[in-house]
């Protein structure tokens, strides 16, 4: 059976319905797909494209699904759950697996599947949205220009936006744990927020405070560039970074079933992301500093659309290349697929020469 469809996997969340909106404008047409029919067909009929209902839980209808299908973009988290059954199921169907995860265990997860995959000649990439497409490249592209670069250090800024419902939802699962750094080419715990810096994301303008997250670059990062130690930040308010530097005292609150209700109500009480209008305002930072053994640093900067809509072009972006045929087998990053300048194929992308200078 020849297979040349591209099923969208979580159609109806707010980066899914994104997803879909914006696929015209790339020349693709997906299969929308989703647990409730009641979510998905409304969408599908008024974009007049085609939808299947299936749960990740039910293998059959899920294999079934996505028998004819050529790549399946996963955009139904959380990937701590979703992940695993939807790249199973892509082995077993000959599928290319894309999904918008910015978490780094799930990125380690997916990459155990990386023989597999080659195998079975298609592609698994997770991260090909926002997370972590613009980092990823950032990385590559200055790695290649201090090749013995040994230290990375990556931060961003989302500026005049906010979270969906979904990204909140998925954040939750992960309050109250520990963070990350790649030290010495190991993941490696680390209390969250326990590294708090000023940034100047755009030259000549005020710097921003940032603190230190576990974000995907600490696995795609290392796998792009072999870089050994690696830390990632985003910005934050100060006053809360230095509240979050005593969450050791309240963590056990946090993981509690309890509080995770009621923060989970609050998120449901939200709007289920930026409005149109918001997000063409809106725009995100991001900076990179390289470092190698004797000292010598390069740091570069660049400019994107807001996270939201900049997730929906690079995986509408990247859909469109393996479905012409132009991918890698196995398991990538989207600067191992397609190379450092895949960020600048994104209109409205744009990324400062590197230079020999502090933050």
């Amino acid at each position: 059976m020849q297979k040349n469809k591209f099923l969208l996997y979580g159609a109806n969340g707010y980066t899914g319905e994104l997803i879909a909106r914006f696929a015209e404008k790339y020349g693709l047409a997906p299969v929308l797909a989703g647990r409730r029919k009641e979510a998905i067909e409304p969408l599908a009929a008024e974009l007049g494209l085609s939808f299947r209902i299936f749960d990740l839980d039910d293998n059959t209808a899920l294999r079934k699904a996505m028998d004819d299908i050529q790549l399946v973009v996963h955009a139904a988290g959380p990937y701590d759950f979703t992940a695993r059954p939807m790249m199973e199921a892509c082995l077993e169907t000959g599928t290319h697996y894309l999904d918008l995860n910015g978490d780094t265990d799930v990125f380690e997860m997916l990459q155990g599947y990386n023989s597999q995959a080659f195998e079975k000649d298609i592609m698994v990439m997770p991260g090909a949205g926002f997370d972590v497409v613009p980092t990823d490249c950032l990385a590559l592209w200055l790695k290649k220009q201090l090749p013995d670069a040994t230290d990375l250090k990556i931060a961003f800024a989302i500026v005049g936006s906010a979270l969906s419902r979904g990204t909140s939802i998925t954040t939750l699962q992960k309050l109250g744990m520990p963070g990350a750094i790649r030290k010495n080419g190991v993941i490696t715990p680390e209390r969250v927020g326990k590294r708090g810096r000023r940034i100047g994301f755009v030259k000549g303008r005020h710097k921003i405070f940032v603190m230190s997250i576990p974000w995907g670059d600490l696995s795609t990062a290392y796998f792009s560039t072999g870089i050994p130690n690696i830390e990632t930040y985003t910005s934050i308010s100060k006053p809360v970074w230095l509240l979050l530097k005593g969450q050791f005292l309240f963590n056990w609150i946090l993981r509690t079933s309890l509080a995770r209700s009621i923060i989970r109500s609050i998120i449901h009480r939200k709007a289920a992301g930026p409005d149109e209008p918001t997000r063409n305002k809106a725009s995100s930072l991001i900076w990179a500093k390289v470092t190698n053994p004797g000292a010598r640093s390069l740091t570069a900067r660049m400019q994107c659309p807001e996270a939201y809509s900049l997730t929906a072009f690079t995986v509408l972006l990247i859909a469109g290349k393996i479905l012409a045929g132009d991918y890698k087998a196995g398991y990538q990053t989207p600067a191992s697929a397609y190379g450092e300048n895949l960020i600048m194929e994104v209109p409205g992308v744009v990324r400062s020469a590197a230079a020999e200078e502090d933050s």
